[in-house]
């Protein structure tokens, strides 16, 4: 018996050797990286054949041609239009700004009480740029102030925990629009006016928009001091915006030409430029009340 029990377990490691291995589940890709301490992939492998294969796929290599075509079109479109419709060589003139011009500038929007000299300043006909006339309206601080005012709504959002990017394009669309709709009043008050001076849609434009200051401002006190120093703060920028842009509006550019004028029509130019000021505390309240809480 116990021979035929040492046979018989030698017969079994026979047919175990014998007996083909079974196929794997998964197939063995280590070959495909480089040999690492510890069994683990080179660093970058599989990056690298993700991108390899992304390149040569010819679907990929298409939609990014024609997203780069349609980038490139779009892109002369705008250039075309953009001379059609506007001069570049006056839109730089808005745009001719400085370190010391934006200082003393921002300095002028938040207290111009005591600014004495409101005429804009020209050499042989011509106005002088910002950087040499603290007078000369920009779009400059304007364009830099509505990008600051969106990332300041955002930050104010997120802290209330109401952050979306619907919101904030909400935002900014909506104080987008207030501004384009208060330059196209603005157009149509001076032409029922019939207001005769150099005002164009770029010097309504930077007027208007200078009031996104006083909402960043008015904002940064808000989530500092609450809702308290808020309120302090947009009466303050209010009154100082309102302030600033009757005695622009009437000495620069409402100036020389109305002076000598018809009654009726100085009564018109004063309501008008009055009006444009007054309404400038409610489109502020309007775009900040709601990041504060």
């Amino acid at each position: 018996m116990a021979y035929h029990s040492g046979y018989g377990a030698h017969g079994s490691k026979h047919r175990a050797r014998a007996a083909p291995d079974p196929p794997p589940l998964f197939d063995d890709t280590s070959g495909a990286y480089s040999s690492q301490p510890g069994g683990y992939p080179a660093p970058g492998a599989d990056v690298t054949f993700n991108v390899n294969h992304l390149l040569g796929d010819p679907m990929a290599n298409m939609a990014m041609a024609y997203g780069s075509s349609i980038a490139s079109h779009g892109k002369d479109m705008v250039h075309k239009e953009l001379h059609r419709f506007v001069s570049v060589n006056k839109l730089k003139y808005f745009f001719a700004v400085d370190t010391a011009y934006v200082a003393k500038k921002l300095g002028l929007l938040v207290f111009p009480y005591t600014h004495q000299n409101w005429e804009v300043q020209y050499s042989r006909d011509v106005p002088l740029p910002p950087r040499q006339d603290l007078n000369a309206p920009d779009l400059y601080i304007p364009t830099m102030a509505f990008i600051t005012y969106v990332l300041l709504a955002g930050m104010a959002l997120g802290i209330q925990k109401r952050f979306s990017p619907e919101v904030l394009g909400l935002c900014a669309s909506t104080a987008l629009v207030w501004v384009v709709i208060e330059v196209l009043a603005l157009l149509l008050g001076v032409y029922l006016a019939t207001v005769r001076s150099d005002l164009s849609t770029f010097h309504l434009l930077a007027y208007s928009g200078y009031k996104y200051v006083g909402m960043i401002l008015s904002v940064l006190t808000g989530l500092v001091f609450g809702s308290d120093g808020y309120y302090v703060a947009w009466a303050w920028t209010s009154s100082a915006l309102m302030y600033f842009l009757v005695r622009s509006l009437r000495t620069a550019a409402l100036g020389p030409d109305s002076v000598g004028g018809s009654a009726p029509r100085q009564r018109l130019q004063l309501y008008l430029t009055l009006g444009a000021a007054a309404f400038q505390p409610l489109i502020i309240y309007w775009l900040t009340f709601h990041l504060v809480r």
